[in-house]
């Protein structure tokens, strides 16, 4: 890495991943990974070079706590924060350099040019992770629920399979819907509708609808996403405002 490079190391503890299959879902979840294949490194590009970093994890922050920062670190042990759509855009060739000048003389049209195309692309990103963020947020209807800030134990009943749209890979993914979602704490708390990400974990149990589970895990207020052109069975008319993160140590009942 050259000098010019500004590391944003993270602040504090951040969030790591639970083991492979987490790994790959998050991955897939930013779009930074489009094969069958899952990558395990990618390139961080400076304005005079570009280096292999590995992802180690993430950041999660927004008023439902809905959103990522991703963590990488470099050869050389550096950790950095960067935003999962701005990475995504280091991955492309056409990745422009940033001109930095390193004497009076004026820079040529052509490193105009590529200084104008990447500060463009950096806008774009950050536009439109701003109106993603604005228009969910708008989407959202404060529930009364006073939702658990760590993990804890569920039980639920599967109601359907549907496709909801990912603004980072601009695909739809598999997602789950449950219904009758009770917290068990000391004292109970039904939650109703939640969705969680059709993860390969889940996927290994060859859930039907009516399966009834009970699962470890994390609720946040996000509202699912509607698919785009997708199959009617594949979506669900009622609104679904709670999102479970991370299901673990999963039984069928």
């Amino acid at each position: 890495m050259t000098n010019n490079t500004l590391f944003l190391p993270p602040k504090g503890d951040y969030s790591q991943f639970l083991d492979e299959n987490h790994y790959e879902e998050k991955v897939r979840e930013w779009g930074l990974s489009t094969t069958k294949e899952v990558k395990k490194q990618f390139w961080f590009k400076d304005d005079t070079q570009k280096s292999a970093v590995k992802i180690i994890g993430y950041e999660i922050y927004g008023q439902s706590e809905e959103y990522n920062t991703v963590i990488i670190e470099f050869e050389d042990g550096k950790l950095c924060c960067i935003h999962p759509a701005y990475l995504k855009e280091m991955q492309s060739p056409s990745f422009g350099k940033v001109y930095v000048s390193t004497s009076n003389s004026e820079p040529s049209p052509k490193q105009k040019l590529e200084t104008k195309t990447t500060q463009s692309k950096e806008k774009n990103a950050e536009e439109v992770h701003n109106e993603t963020t604005k228009e969910e947020e708008k989407q959202q209807k404060p529930g009364k629920i006073q939702l658990p800030e760590e993990k804890v134990h569920f039980t639920a009943v599967v109601k359907q399979f549907a496709l909801s749209w990912n603004n980072f890979n601009e695909e739809n993914d598999e997602v789950i819907i449950l219904e009758n979602v009770v917290i068990h704490e000391e004292t109970p708390l039904e939650i109703g509708l939640s969705w969680c990400s059709h993860s390969k974990t889940l996927k290994k149990l060859e859930l039907l609808p009516k399966d009834t589970l009970e699962f470890n895990g994390k609720i946040v207020k996000k509202k699912l996403p509607k698919g785009k052109d997708v199959e009617e069975k594949f979506i669900i008319d009622t609104p679904v405002y709670y999102k479970i993160n991370n299901p673990s140590k999963i039984k069928k009942c």
